[in-house]
């Protein structure tokens, strides 16, 4: 017989075909290979992943999660309250130093005191004005005095909205003046001998600012000048109890003879 004949007496499969497993080989058993088979079933049972171990404060216990977490918290609190403090410390006058100063200082000092004037020296509280008028000679003979001139303002009215502003409009006259101050006493009387250079050098700058008004050449030569300081508090917030007079303090030289090469404008 030929092998048609053999295969025909195998028993047949559930469809017809012959049973193709080698002899040996449990009919019905599934290819460990085969996606259905039972060699891929999942184990009986859920499957857990290791747990990471916990470091830092979550691996201590509630109790101390509970301490660390207060202590960071006093730590905290004390920082912003320390910063406050010393803040306060160096802060010009206001309503919180007013009402617990003590406090304040009995917490700053003399451990912790603090002085910045050489980085962040104290905002000026005063609005000064440097203001001049001239007696000028007119052309006919006579003495004519002008009123005054303001010329702090007309320094503020060119540095407003000017994006770059110049050296000499912010600080020429200001500084002039400091310096002024700062070598007479109050009776105006010099004080050491920077006091006549002071003098000299704040006269001049107020004649050469004279020299460009055009009122001042259409009436005569200057010949003497006077210079005089209008002090002004800074108003403060409307939210503060705290009253300051808004009445301006002048502080008026004596007249200065100007030569006549400065009144021709001729010094620079």
């Amino acid at each position: 017989m030929d092998a048609y004949d053999e295969d025909s007496q195998a028993p047949a499969g559930p469809d017809g075909s012959g049973d193709l497993h080698a002899p040996g080989d449990p009919a019905g058993a599934a290819d460990p290979g085969d996606p259905g088979g039972p060699g891929d079933s999942p184990p009986a049972g859920p499957v857990t992943a290791a747990a990471a171990p916990r470091t830092g404060v979550a691996a201590l216990s509630p109790r101390y999660q509970i301490g660390a977490a207060v202590a960071l918290a006093v730590v905290a609190v004390t920082a912003c309250v320390h910063l406050a403090m010393v803040f306060l410390s160096v802060a010009p006058a206001n309503t919180v130093t007013k009402q617990h100063g003590k406090a304040i200082e009995q917490w700053v000092f003399p451990e912790f005191e603090q002085n910045w004037k050489l980085f962040a020296p104290n905002p000026l509280q005063q609005n000064i004005a440097v203001q001049v008028r001239a007696e000028l000679r007119t052309k006919e003979g006579g003495l004519f005095t002008t009123g005054w001139y303001d010329l702090s303002a007309r320094d503020g009215a060119d540095i407003d909205g000017n994006l770059v502003p110049s050296h000499t409009q912010q600080n020429e006259l200001r500084r002039g003046w400091d310096f002024f101050v700062a070598t007479h006493g109050a009776d105006n009387r010099p004080i050491g001998m920077r006091g006549s250079l002071s003098e000299q050098y704040v006269r001049r700058i107020v004649v050469m600012r004279l020299n460009r008004e055009d009122t001042i050449h259409r009436e005569g030569v200057v010949r003497r000048v006077q210079v005089r300081s209008s002090t002004t508090n800074v108003q403060p917030p409307a939210w503060s109890q705290e009253k300051i007079s808004d009445k301006p303090v002048y502080r008026v030289l004596p007249w200065w003879t100007v030569s006549a090469d400065e009144a021709a404008g001729g010094v620079r």
